[in-house]
Order: C-alpha cells, then sequence, then structure tokens
C-alpha cells in the first residue's frame, strides 16, 4: 500500500531549510511534492549538490526563473493543478512575483497555502533577516540551553528550522488539506519558527506559572541541574546518558551505581552537587560498552551516547529499521510508521528538472500543454 498522502499534489518552491523538510515528510508519507527549482543554484548562498540534499528525497523538479518573461503564468499554471503549496521566502517577495495568496486562490480556491518565515508573515521584525538561533533566542528558547554559570548553547538548528519550522508546516499543511477536503475551500497557513520554537516550550509555561521551573541555565531536572538527568564522560572518554526521573527507576540506578546512601536525597538540592561529584567517579571507572552491559535489562532510563555513524549500527535500531540507505546516503527512514498505509522513500534527491517531464504528465497536462510550458521557460527532464 502506498503512503496516507497518496494522491495529494505539493508543489514547493526552492528555498533552504525548514520548507524543504516539511516537503520531505509530505513526500515520505505518499504526497507527489514536485519543486521549482531554479535553473542554476546561485541565489542560495550554498552550493549544494542533490545527491546528498537528504530533504529532496521522494521529490520531482523542474526549472523555472521566476524573475523572467512569463514565468509567472506557468506557475499558476502548476498552482491551479496542486492541493497545496509551500514555500519558504520573506514576506512579501511571492507578492512581488504576483505568486502571492491572492493570485494563487484566485486561481485554485482549494489550495492550500503554506508559508514558512522565521519571525512571520507579520509583526515588526518580519522583514528582517535571520536563522534558527536568532528565531529560538527571540522566543526565549535558546536562554534554556546551557549548563551552569556558562553562556546558551546553540542546539543545532533543530529547535527552529526543523521542530519548529518544518514539522510544523508541515503539520499546518496536513490540517489544511483535510479542512479543504471537507469545506472545498483553502486558506493561508503562517508557520513562523518563533511561534514553533515557543510552541515546542509549552510544558516549561506550565512549570514557571507553578513556580517549578528556574530560569537559571543548569537549575533543573531536565536541563542538568539534577544529576539524575545529565550525561556523564566514561573511562574512555565517550558519554553515557542517565534519566532517572520517577523514584523507582531513580532507584535502581542507585543499585547499579552502588549508589544506595543518596536514596533518600533525590530531590534534596542541597545533595545535588555531592552526589554529582560521586556519579563522576563512578562513571568514569568504566568504559561506555562496559556501562551498557551493566545496564543490560534495566530500567534505570540509561542510554549511551551515540554519533551520528554509530546510531544506524545500534541493535535496536538496526531492529526496527530506523535508517535507510538512499543512493548510498545512510540517513534515517520516514517516521511515523502506518500499519496500512506505510511511507516510503521512492527515489533518491533528483537534479534539476529531474523528473518533471513525467510529473507534468502525472499532473494532468497532456502533451501539448507541457510543451507550451516548456516554450515559456519551464525546465523539465525524464
Amino acid at each position: 500500500m502506498a503512503g496516507p498522502l497518496t494522491g495529494i499534489k505539493v508543489l514547493e518552491l526552492e528555498s533552504i531549510g525548514p520548507a524543504p523538510f516539511a516537503g520531505m515528510l509530505l513526500a515520505d508519507m505518499g504526497a507527489d511534492v514536485l519543486v521549482i527549482d531554479r535553473p542554476e543554484n546561485t541565489d542560495l548562498g550554498l552550493k549544494r549538490e542533490r545527491w546528498y540534499d537528504v530533504m529532496m528525497r521522494g521529490k520531482r523538479s523542474v526549472t523555472l526563473d521566476l524573475k523572467r518573461g512569463q514565468s509567472k503564468d506557468v506557475a499558476l499554471e502548476l498552482i491551479a493543478r496542486a492541493d497545496a503549496l509551500i514555500e519558504g521566502m520573506r514576506p512579501g517577495v511571492m507578492e512581488k512575483l504576483g505568486l502571492g495568496p491572492d493570485k494563487a486562490l484566485e486561481r485554485n480556491p482549494k489550495l492550500v497555502y503554506g508559508r514558512m518565515t522565521g519571525w512571520g508573515q507579520t509583526g515588526p521584525l518580519a522583514a528582517r533577516a535571520g536563522h534558527d538561533i536568532n528565531y529560538i533566542a527571540l522566543a526565549g528558547v535558546l536562554n534554556a540551553f546551557g549548563r551552569k554559570g556558562e553562556a546558551p548553547v546553540p542546539p543545532l538548528n533543530l529547535v527552529g528550522d526543523f521542530g519548529g519550522g518544518g514539522m510544523l508546516l508541515g503539520f499546518g499543511v496536513a490540517c489544511g488539506l483535510l479542512e479543504a477536503g471537507r469545506s472545498g475551500k483553502g486558506q493561508v497557513i503562517d508557520a513562523a519558527m518563533t511561534d514553533g520554537a515557543a510552541l515546542l516550550a509549552a510544558m516549561f509555561s506550565g512549570f514557571l506559572a507553578a513556580n517549578t521551573w528556574s530560569e537559571e541555565r543548569g537549575a533543573n531536572i531536565l536541563d542538568t541541574g539534577a544529576p539524575w538527568y545529565n550525561v556523564y564522560e566514561t573511562k574512555d572518554g565517550k558519554h553515557v546518558s542517565i534519566g532517572a526521573i520517577e523514584d523507582r527507576f531513580y532507584k535502581e540506578l542507585l543499585v547499579k551505581l552502588s549508589a544506595v546512601e543518596f536514596l533518600s536525597l533525590q530531590h534534596d538540592r542541597v545533595s545535588w552537587p555531592e552526589m554529582k561529584a560521586r556519579f563522576v567517579i563512578i562513571f568514569k571507572s568504566k568504559t561506555r560498552d562496559d556501562w551498557v552491559r551493566a545496564f543490560e535489562g534495566s530500567d534505570a532510563c540509561f542510554a549511551p551516547v551515540l554519533s551520528w555513524s554509530e546510531a544506524p549500527r545500534h541493535p535496536h535500531n538496526r531492529a526496527r529499521s530506523s535508517y535507510i540507505s538512499v543512493k548510498r546516503v545512510e540517513q534515517p527512514a520516514p517516521a511515523p510508521r502506518f500499519s496500512r498505509t506505510p511511507a516510503e522513500v521512492i527515489h533518491p534527491p533528483p537534479e534539476r528538472g529531474e523528473g518533471g517531464a513525467q510529473a507534468l504528465k502525472d499532473w494532468g497536462f497532456t502533451e501539448a500543454e507541457a510543451k507550451e510550458l516548456r516554450s515559456r521557460g519551464l525546465g523539465t527532464k525524464t
């Protein structure tokens, strides 16, 4: 069986980061994602070869210079056949190109128009440049990452670009498609990374209101403040993770570490420095693999800290086929998993224009119509 979004046609405009990630999520789930690529990769600031551009997997491509000639009309022809559109331009850019929501929805009233930005479509910062680190900083999230007494540490670009950006947009598009199927009407999705990053931290809003969370870094149970929720170096210079929050798991941890003198002190913050110092010594007494064997079958909430190259080879990940190889590039498999309509990667990232000719046929264009689109600047390859 095909993925749960089979039959959905998504038009994606070339960009970097969160919008392509959202397109990948939809393509993994079976949507037919057609990317309007620039004829050449000259404007993005990054020279990306497609074979390793994992976020382009499962998609097809046409090329079109949206700043030239009759490109607007060509793009509108594609928009007319799409169920959803994804764009990651600064606010106002699509409008200047003549492809803003008003024009698109006029041409296709059922279109779900997904817009991905950092600051959002409105607000005093809307037109300003930025990147993940800036968006999560403004959302109050970056301030929480880091150890006590140290500067905040950017968590790569996972929280803004991908968690608070691409996943939020993908979720929004899926919701929009569901609603359009009922109402017969499209709408615009304003997905902002500042909003998404803040949303990911929803739980902590409750903690702050209940006065159970300190805004001081490294002073809480989930931010390395608690010794029993932390990362420790091992004898071989590697690391292990401990997350023994619940009482029964904490007790099992202490038994495994032969540190039962701390049994009644889990939430005694005065004892945390002494407990942490003791844990540091204990974990450095064995290698990471020694600790893996020691905690085998345990509920002490333990896991080795693996590198990206190690993770695909862990027995659990291998048993679940959590990683796949696409054109010799090892990468995460589609997720989540569906029992009846499983997701899959149907082909590797396309070169510019690759698969476009067949995509036009699949989207309902006759050969004469496709030829006419090519005459107006649309580039396709088989």
